[in-house]
């Protein structure tokens, strides 16, 4: 094979070098605006907003997996024709960015009221410019195909106008209201948090019984939280519980406190679990909360905003881990004290931000009535305006949203959007919208505290096309196409995103598809965790695979809804395909791949030809459903399939035979050369951007693959003929490799060979492509048959009879097949071992003992084998 000077190929290197390449690459398809959206275009859209990574945030690889399925989806509709969106932008992330800020300051010996709230404001936004937003850049390096010209910001001036908006406009539909209510409480933020901001965990307790009361009165209760009796204001038991009913409407005295308090009859009290009476403290407990409403019972707060006991007595100024044990010896001192276990495994809530242990806390914040949102939600999957994939998932997503609790927004921190609401000296309350003056004067204040950042985030499809405005990109993209995120925050930022978006825009949905996928384990899959020391960080991955390889990897193991097991091993794996497409387009570019000329009439081409079209036509068929279903991993699979195995070790192997003919016959299969390659390229390019793109300009001369047409199918059927002869061949082909290797035939030696029934198998004009491909020599006159094979085929058989005289080392063979004869002869011995044990026999389970009966027969099988083998050898 030599290289053609005039081939396309004369520019590309001996191999892919992704590093070289692709920075230059990228910066050239957003130089170019390939990116870029544009209103005003009468294609239609598709659109795709960012889920706006943390600003604190660096790529890890759910970024990823999530990032290369957006870009192909993105990348493949552009190809087709339409107006892409693909928005980029990034969220304030209200609490762990100011727990980043105050770390700083903290090591400078600051706190943020040392600034005050505008200092630190502006310390943070100055923190953002510096630091914020890291990962925008790392995303280039993946080959996001994003509008950086409309990249957003959940604290931009316009994002922050919707938000005052929407706060404004449920304020006034009464879907916003303020209350006391138990909140998740973080003592190190000193925040209140969302149910989705509080990650549980099995943590090691003790759980306590103590008496309260004495003799008939007495009652027991059991608590992992001793510190808290010290604000009971009742003990509870089911009204049909016999053993309370008697003590329902009287009092027991609470020990330590010299106070006494009702027992009182409520149905949320399971007399099945511990003693069947509960301790009630309405201000530390959200059941304790509910139960307190229901009987009018006072709510007394025990602890400060960092965990630290208040009460008046003994323990007052003790952390709140500090007063548990402290409350417990007194109890004990008391004899109150019935029963310790310990340790006591029980289900913990941590700060999601900084791992602290949440604290129950009653608390006036603002709240969101969620229940006529949150039912429109789950309307809009149920009639259809949106789709959950999988479909499976929807039932999670009608758990979550049918049984939704009303939502605190309310963050007692400096970073983020200030609640838009004035008290007056005479307890006035003014809510104030984008367009409006605050009230002024003495006495008006604004609420101090800012709004959960998934309240910002919930708008991010809406605010980040210009609403509240009615903006062309509104109108344009608006609903968006497809929302792509883990099934993990399913709950959290989906369904607010569902409910924003429908109440925003008169019930249209934020987006008509909803792609779920999983999350990223590792290769034994268990979940990555820096503690178990199986992280895997996609940066190192795109400075050693390069950027297609982790793309190809990642989307190869995304299954809709299921999760992902990873091992760096796989991303070898796909930098290996990645070679084998590169150097196979080489060999078919300096061979004059071409897609100048047009495919020739069907008529003219061979069998080959038509067999690789046919496999094309299907490939792009089944390329196209799978994408509509994202089923990305079997996308990857039909592409790596179809490209290793039929057109790099099939078909380009048939093309040199055909090529070697010359005249037309070798122009027809350059041009069915070029265009399948042509179709394998565009189809790869959405998940591997970067070599595809390289490879299809050398091919083509074209501006880029960006910005070409994706491939459709020909409309001609399938040559059913012409494919079972081309797999009559192959098979033909294989079985005589096999045959000869078992003889011992090096690869690359040619042997003479005389093949019969060709003719009546159909297979007459694919005869020099056996003989090339299997290394067959044709018989001369002194040819003598020392070994042959019949191979059965659908146009019938062919029989192969080959001279091995001279072929093989003698001396070799007979030492590689004694070898092997060892390794069998031990397998059986070991089988057979095992099989003559009765203990093993009759002790292990049948599939095992069935596996151990396989091996002996297989071992038998390749005994005789190679027994024959060796009785074949020529003597020497």
């Amino acid at each position: 094979m030599t290289d053609n000077p005039t081939s396309p190929s004369s520019d590309l290197p001996p191999a892919w070098e992704p590093a070289a390449v692709e920075a230059e690459l990228y910066e050239g398809w957003v130089a170019a605006g390939y990116f870029t959206a544009d209103a005003a275009s009468e294609k239609p859209p598709f659109t795709i907003v960012l889920p706006p990574p943390n600003v604190t945030g660096s790529l890890h690889m759910g970024h990823a997996l999530n990032h290369t399925v957006m870009d192909a989806l993105s990348r493949r509709r552009r190809m087709q024709g339409f107006e892409v969106l693909w928005l980029p932008g990034m969220d304030h992330a209200g609490i762990a960015t100011q727990n980043v800020v105050e770390r700083q300051l903290a090591s400078q010996g600051l706190s943020r009221h040392d600034l005050g709230r505008e200092k630190f404001v502006e310390r943070v936004w100055e923190w953002k410019a510096e630091y914020g937003g890291k990962i925008l850049d790392q995303m280039r390096r993946l080959g996001d195909g994003v509008d950086w010209s409309r990249e957003r910001f959940t604290m931009d001036d316009g994002l922050s106008r919707a938000v005052q908006t929407v706060f404004k406009r449920l304020y006034d539909d009464k879907l916003i209201y303020r209350a006391e209510r138990i909140i998740n409480w973080c003592p190190r933020c000193r925040t209140a948090l969302s149910d989705i901001e509080v990650e549980h965990s099995e943590d090691e307790g003790e759980l306590v019984s103590i008496r309260y009361g004495d003799g008939d009165n007495a009652i027991v209760v059991a608590t992992t939280r001793a510190e808290t009796m010290l604000g009971d204001t009742a003990v509870a038991v089911h009204p049909d519980d016999e053993r309370y009913r008697h003590l329902i409407g009287t009092e027991v005295a609470l020990p330590l406190t010299g106070r006494r308090i009702p027992i009182v009859a409520d149905e949320h009290v399971d007399p099945e679990f511990g003693t069947g009476a509960v301790k009630v403290t309405p201000a530390h407990d959200p059941n304790d909360f509910e139960i307190g409403r229901r009987h009018d019972l006072p709510s007394l707060t025990v602890m400060d905003l960092t965990g630290v006991i208040t009460v008046k007595g003994p323990f007052e100024g003790l952390d709140r881990f500090e007063a548990r044990p402290a409350v417990v010896a007194a109890l004990r001192e008391e004899g109150r004290i019935v029963a310790e276990k310990r340790p006591y495994l029980h289900s913990v809530g941590h700060c999601s931000r900084c791992d602290t242990v949440v604290e129950p806390r009653l608390s006036l914040q603002w709240w969101v009535n969620v229940e006529p949102l949150a039912r429109a939600a789950g309307d809009a999957v149920r009639d259809g305006r949106t789709q959950v994939h999988p479909p499976e998932l929807a039932k999670r997503y009608f758990d979550w949203v049918d049984n939704m609790h009303d939502w605190t927004i309310s963050r007692q921190l400096w970073w983020g959007h200030r609640i838009p609401v004035w008290y007056g000296p005479n307890d006035e309350v003014v809510c104030v919208g984008p367009d409006e003056e605050p009230p002024t004067g003495d006495g008006w204040t604004q609420d101090p505290d800012v709004l959960d950042t998934w309240f910002s985030s919930g708008l991010w499809p809406v605010s980040t096309l210009g609403w509240p405005a009615n903006t062309d990109d509104l109108a344009k993209f608006y609903p968006t196409s497809v929302l792509s995120t883990g099934y993990d925050i399913l709950f959290f930022w989906v369904a607010r995103m569902m409910m924003f978006g429908l109440y925003a825009m008169d019930g249209k949905q934020p987006f008509d598809h909803v792609y779920l996928h999983g999350l990223i384990r590792d290769a034994q899959g268990k979940k990555m965790s820096k503690s178990r020391g199986n992280v895997l960080d996609p940066l190192d991955w795109l400075d050693r695979f390069g950027a297609d390889a982790t793309r190809f990897t990642l989307a190869r193991g995304a299954n809709p809804g299921s999760d992902m097991a990873l091992a760096e091993e796989w991303a070898a794996g796909s930098r290996n395909f990645g070679t084998k497409l590169w150097n196979a387009s080489r060999f078919a570019l300096m061979n004059g791949a071409t897609t100048a000329i047009p495919v020739p009439a069907r008529d003219q081409l061979t069998d080959a030809d038509l067999w690789i079209l046919d496999k094309a036509d299907a490939l792009v068929s089944e390329v196209d459903a799978l994408f509509e279903k994202f089923e990305f991993a079997k996308i990857c699979d039909a592409l790596y399939h179809f490209t290793w195995d039929l057109y790099c070790d099939w078909y380009l192997e048939l093309t040199k035979v055909q090529i070697a003919e010359g005249g037309a016959r070798a122009d027809a299969t350059r041009a069915v050369l070029g265009h399948v390659l042509d179709t394998v390229l565009r189809l790869l390019h959405p998940i591997t951007p970067f070599i595809t793109e390289v490879l299809w300009k050398a091919l083509t001369g074209k501006e880029s693959i960006v910005v070409t047409e994706w491939p459709t199918v020909s409309g001609s059927a399938a040559d059913v003929d012409a494919a079972r002869r081309v797999e009559g061949v192959q098979k033909l082909i294989t079985e005589i490799r096999r045959f000869r290797a078992d003889q011992g035939v090096k690869p690359s030696q040619r042997v003479a060979t005389r093949l019969s029934g060709v003719d009546e198998a159909g297979l007459t004009a694919l005869v020099g492509a056996v003989t090339s491909l299997a290394r067959l020599d044709a018989p001369g006159e002194d040819f003598t048959a020392s070994a042959s094979l019949e191979v059965s085929l659908a146009g019938g058989s062919v029989t192969v009879e080959l001279d091995l005289s001279g072929a093989i080392d003698v001396a070799a063979e007979r030492k590689r097949l004694t070898k092997d004869l060892t390794v069998a002869e031990k397998e059986l011995a070991q089988c057979e071992a095992k099989l003559g044990n009765p203990k093993f026999t009759d002790k292990a389970p049948a599939d095992v003992v069935a596996k151990i009966q396989a091996r002996r027969e297989a071992a038998q099988a390749e005994i005789a084998r190679v027994q024959a083998r060796l009785a074949a050898l020529p003597a020497g």
